[in-house]
């Protein structure tokens, strides 16, 4: 078999934008005539859809997905040394802002099943210190979060949500549907180009009912302005430029098509993978939708399943493969291994395969063919 000929990629940006190339190129040269690089007309026009698209009352672009984390904590205010509850399985960026604002993270241990924070590790966590949580849709899979704003409330905490693997989830709550991100008191995302809805650069945002948080997050972003000049509070410069705002413009109208599509992936690969012995397919929530910004699996021999996909040249990942209560920069908060068991089982256990809006049927066939059963 010629293996070659299947030309798996990780994710396939390039095919992607051809699909919409005009589109984007008229955004584009939209801009450059208008020559507002930094605040143009676009970036309004991006955040008002994405506030309709969201059904959320403020939309605040910026730099990107870290920045949008860091706004969202600056703007609580929060005493120096508050801990705020944040996902071992993890990137980095959430825990990262925390230290760096003078916070500090308390890690907590993920479900098993859905590799997302819960109520009950949560409240588990919870000291006369704890200010805020940091709930993390992994992989696109909403969290638990009807129960996880429940324990918020019974203990005054500030819950924000990063969507940056998530947006465009839906969660149905008292038979109505929200959005990720718009459960919590803040939402984040990143406009990472791999994301659901990405870039072409850098961008990110953060989105809340609350009028006040929204308030202050804007002039946060605009070095603590209230106008030119006048410096009410500290901030800092975090803005999404014209240029990206009209390329996500132009690719918001295709997000619900493109998760679609990669739900369509996700489920080949269940039907043919779910009696498979040595594979557990990703766990879905009843009562949400999963984006499968990744589509990981929990497998029992990981490194024979790597040695088959490398062998195929077929693209694989791990995320993440450690937990960060063990990362080496938190050493300080003094965790020991065995601490959050359910993460430092997953981190050998976790496995993420191919999966993008333009992977083809032949394709997904061979990446089954070759994991065997």
């Amino acid at each position: 078999m010629d293996e070659t000929k299947h030309n798996i990629k990780t994710i396939d940006l390039q095919s992607q934008h051809l699909k919409i190339k005009e589109e984007i190129d008229i955004a584009i040269q939209e801009v450059l005539r208008g020559a507002q690089f930094i605040k143009g007309p676009q970036v309004d026009q991006f955040q008002e859809h994405l506030e309709k698209y969201l059904n959320v009352h403020n939309v605040i672009p910026c730099g990107n997905g870290t920045d949008a984390i860091q706004l969202a904590l600056m703007a609580l205010d929060l005493p120096k040394q508050s801990e705020v509850i944040i996902p071992t399985l993890n990137y980095v960026s959430g825990a990262d802002i925390c230290v760096l604002l003078g916070l500090k993270p308390v890690f907590v241990d993920v479900d098993p099943k859905s590799f997302n924070v819960t109520s009950k590790e949560t409240e588990k966590a919870i000291t006369k210190n704890t200010k805020a949580i940091i709930v993390v849709h992994l992989y696109g899979q909403v969290a638990e979060m009807e129960s996880i704003i429940e324990v918020a409330k019974a203990n005054d905490l500030i819950v924000i949500e990063d969507t940056a693997q998530a947006l465009g989830a839906s969660v149905k709550l008292n038979e109505a549907f929200k959005k990720a991100g718009t459960i919590g008191d803040i939402g984040t995302t990143s406009f990472y180009p791999t994301k659901n809805l990405g870039g072409m650069g850098d961008g990110g945002a953060v989105f809340t009912n609350n009028d006040i948080l929204a308030l202050k997050m804007r002039q946060i972003a605009f070095q603590g302005q209230t106008k030119k000049y006048q410096y009410d509070i500290i901030g800092f410069n975090s803005r999404l430029d014209t240029i990206q705002a009209a390329i996500l413009d132009v690719k918001l109208k295709y997000l619900d098509a493109y998760i679609q599509t990669k739900q369509e992936v996700a489920n080949f690969y269940d039907r043919a993978l779910v009696n498979h012995s040595g594979i557990e397919i990703p766990f879905v929530h009843d009562k949400s939708t999963h984006t499968y910004h990744q589509y990981t699996i929990k497998v029992k021999n990981r490194g024979e399943m790597i040695n088959r996909l490398d062998s195929a040249s077929i693209p694989w990942s791990i995320y993440y493969p450690s937990p960060l209560h063990l990362e080496k920069a938190f050493s300080y908060l003094n965790y020991q291994e065995g601490d959050l068991q359910n993460a430092e089982s997953l981190c050998k256990q976790i496995l993420s395969l191919p999966i993008h809006t333009e992977l083809t049927e032949d394709q997904l066939e061979f990446v089954v063919e070759v994991l065997g059963d």
